[in-house]
C-alpha cells in the first residue's frame, strides 16, 4: 500500500534537454516558394498562380523570424509586393487588352487553315 504513493524516480538520472544545433545547411523552403512563384505567376500570367503566390508570401512574410530577417538577403514585404505586382501583371489583360490589329495579323492559332487552291 505505501508503494502506490513513493515517487520511483531517482535524480541522479534525471538528464537534463539541450536544445539540438540547427543545421546551417537547412534551407527555407517556403521562402523560396515566396520568392520563385511570383516570377512563374508572370511569365504565366496565370491568375491561379497569381493568388497562389500572394498567399504563399503573406505566410512566409507572418512566420518571418528576427533570425530569418538577418540571414535573409531581403524582407519579406518585399516578396509579398512583388507577388501582388505579378497578381496585377496577371490580370492586366482584362484592364489593358492586347490591341486588336496583332490579333487579326497573327490570328489566336485556333482557327481553321487557309482553303486549298483549287487544282
Amino acid at each position: 500500500m505505501a508503494s502506490k504513493n513513493r515517487d520511483m524516480r531517482r535524480p541522479d538520472l534525471i538528464v537534463p534537454y539541450v536544445e539540438p544545433e540547427k543545421d546551417r545547411s537547412d534551407t527555407d523552403a517556403l521562402g523560396t516558394v515566396s520568392s520563385s512563384l511570383p516570377m512563374v505567376a508572370i511569365f504565366m500570367r496565370n491568375k491561379t498562380i497569381g493568388w497562389t503566390a500572394v498567399m504563399f508570401s503573406i505566410q512566409a512574410w507572418l512566420v518571418e523570424t528576427p533570425e530569418k530577417r538577418a540571414a535573409s538577403t531581403t524582407p519579406g514585404i518585399f516578396s509579398v509586393l512583388m507577388s501582388v505586382m505579378a497578381l496585377l501583371v496577371s490580370y492586366m489583360p482584362l484592364f489593358l487588352p492586347p490591341p486588336q490589329q496583332s490579333r487579326a495579323r497573327f490570328g489566336s492559332g485556333t482557327e481553321a487553315p487557309p482553303a486549298a487552291p483549287p487544282s
